[in-house]
């Protein structure tokens, strides 16, 4: 099997999970090789950091950081793209009072949001102001606080501290996240939910695996509405564990988690792992902050889901200006669309 088909500007529906920049670049790939009004992005909305938490508190409004990268990825023009980044990311840090530090795009977002007397109706008209096809439908539109418990019963509240959890001085690698949940009852987006239904494939990004990945299966419907889609269901591996989030963690342990909270450990169709060997020099500066290559352990990963086909591509990719190790938008955008359309057999064939 040839897990890399260029498709050029496929009419594949896809829909995608995920946050971060593993969400950013997947988008990214495929809104240059597949048709961009059969894309539905799907960003989580429980941050609570940063400028997106400020203006959540403030505001009341939806954290717009996730879907604000959505709406970069997807633009068709690279011009747009560059302009609105350069906007986006700005912080008004030469001016005082209560809007320095905050990103010109979530201040963007959030006031399109009060605008138009909707969350979802706020996203939705920064997409026709920048003229993106895609769809980008938030997993919830509730006001959500993410919380997570480790095997000692320590729990951390708010997706910020989780991530940051690294930095507690409580913190023992060790002591792995055992659970997470909401504060609160996270009722659907009727719009994700209808984008998931209709799905030809149904793709989870890379990113952080406990507040970028696994909370989009705690909103209420979200898996039952994964199993029941007619599309195949693709993870897309990380490349390297995350500081405070999977210490230590094989593919296997990474699927162990996205399975407990889907909930069918037959649902799952693909796993797209990177094949290529990372330079040294660069895996010696991350193993100096305490990540390390995710090790693909594929008979222990095969028990857990045994319909799942790996595919092993050369996906890593060294970005020298940021000196961060990411997927390559182009490879992995190529390889999602170049899996079959159809599920796969209970006993797949060895690739």
């Amino acid at each position: 099997m040839n897990p890399i088909d260029p498709i050029p500007r496929s009419q594949q529906r896809i829909v995608t999970f995920g946050g971060g920049t593993g969400h950013y670049y997947l988008l990214r790939g495929l809104a240059e090789h597949n048709a961009p009004d059969k894309i539905t992005a799907i960003p989580g909305s429980w941050d609570d950091g940063g400028s997106s938490g400020r203006l959540r508190t403030e505001l009341g409004v939806l954290p717009p950081g996730d879907a604000r990268q959505c709406l970069l990825a997807l633009m068709q023009n690279a011009d747009q793209r560059e302009v609105a980044q350069r906007l986006f990311d700005d912080r008004l840090v030469d001016i005082d009072g209560p809007f320095r530090g905050h990103s010109l795009g979530n201040l963007l977002s959030a006031r399109l949001d009060q605008i138009f007397r909707g969350q979802d109706r706020g996203i939705e008209a920064a997409r026709r102001l920048f003229q993106i096809p895609s769809k980008i439908a938030p997993a919830s539109l509730t006001d959500l606080r993410l919380i997570a418990r480790t095997h000692s019963g320590i729990e951390i509240e708010g997706e910020t501290n989780v991530d940051l959890r690294r930095k507690r001085a409580d913190f023992l690698p060790d002591d792995r996240i055992t659970r997470i949940y909401f504060n609160t009852r996270a009722d659907p987006n009727p719009e994700a939910l209808r984008a998931v239904a209709e799905a030809g494939k149904i793709v989870f990004s890379s990113g952080d695996l406990y507040t970028s990945i696994l909370p989009h299966l705690l909103v209420d419907g979200m898996p039952e509405a994964i199993s029941a889609a007619a599309g195949p269901l693709v993870f897309v591996l990380n490349l390297m564990t995350k500081r405070g989030e999977t210490d230590g963690y094989t593919a296997s342990d990474h699927l162990r988690a996205f399975l407990f909270y889907l909930g069918d450990n037959s649902r799952l169709d693909y796993v797209v792992a990177n094949s290529e060997a990372l330079d040294p020099e660069i895996l010696d500066i991350y193993r100096q902050d305490g990540q390390e290559p995710v090790e693909l352990d594929e008979d222990a990963c095969q028990a857990l889901a045994p319909r799942a086909v790996f595919v092993r591509v050369p996906l890593g990719r060294y970005l020298k200006k940021e000196h961060l190790l990411r997927h390559d938008p182009e490879k992995l955008a190529l390889t999602v669309l170049g899996l079959p359309s159809g599920r796969t057999q209970a006993s797949p064939p060895a690739i």
